[in-house]
């Protein structure tokens, strides 16, 4: 598989933020990263998974929210239409300062796309990419969905990618707008991995896909008394 030209700094943060996120406390996070970022900032990719969540992009239509039954419908600030979050799903995070680089939104969403086709291709599964529906598709069904945003140059939001999760809210959507798209995840295609083995191989084919020589890693305990806290705020409980 090719990788892209441009070349990002030689080395970056991961951190691993958990499971069960709230899903506004995260992006809240991100968007307070990014604002606050110069320069010398490192780049950062997050990973982790969220509790049960509807999201919404943008400009996104809330009429593709079919069903939402108790499962929350969140407003984010990505791109794009609707799609679901829950456990077993793996989420990635790029929080990557572009500009300083000279890489567009379309090399990176190229990038990210070229990584999760790589790693299915690691297990004999053939993935493709779909004009103008971002993401990755295997057989039609899309098994990995992306939605970015980008703010002063900067990168956040990131990659969904289905690995071993219950995929019945989906049929409660028209995941990223479109009526009748099918899902599938790496279980469903015989693929028996942990979501901390999926995270620890996409990371590989991201480092090449994007360019990156090092990385670092931090894994973070403290989300989960904020995440509480915020939950508290959020829910008025």
């Amino acid at each position: 598989m090719a990788t892209m030209d441009t070349r990002l700094p030689s080395s970056l943060q991961i951190r691993h933020r958990g499971d069960d996120i709230d899903y506004e406390w995260c992006q809240e996070e991100m968007r307070e990263y990014t604002l606050s970022r110069d320069s010398d900032s490192p780049d950062e990719i997050w990973l982790l998974e969220h509790a049960p969540v509807f999201t919404l992009g943008q400009a996104a239509d809330p009429l593709h929210v079919l069903a939402a039954n108790d499962v929350p419908v969140i407003q984010s600030d990505r791109g794009g239409q609707v799609t679901y979050h829950g456990p077993g799903q793996l989420v990635v995070y790029l929080l990557l300062d572009i500009r300083r680089h000279g890489m567009n939104i379309k090399q990176l969403v190229c990038g990210i796309e070229e990584a999760v086709i790589q790693l299915l291709f690691e297990f004999g599964v053939i993935a493709a990419r779909r004009e103008g529906a971002p993401g990755v598709y295997v057989d039609g069904r899309k098994i990995a969905a992306l939605g970015l945003r980008v703010r002063k140059g900067c990168s956040y939001h990131g990659l969904s990618l289905n690995v071993d999760m219950d995929l019945t809210p989906f049929d409660g959507i028209n995941p990223c707008g479109y009526s009748g798209l099918e899902v599938t995840q790496l279980r469903d295609l015989d693929i028996d991995l942990s979501i901390a083995e999926v995270g620890e191989r996409l990371l590989n084919c991201l480092r090449q896909s994007l360019g990156y020589d090092e990385v670092s890693r931090s894994r973070d305990d403290s989300h989960v008394e904020r995440a509480d806290k915020q939950r508290s705020e959020y829910h008025g409980a």
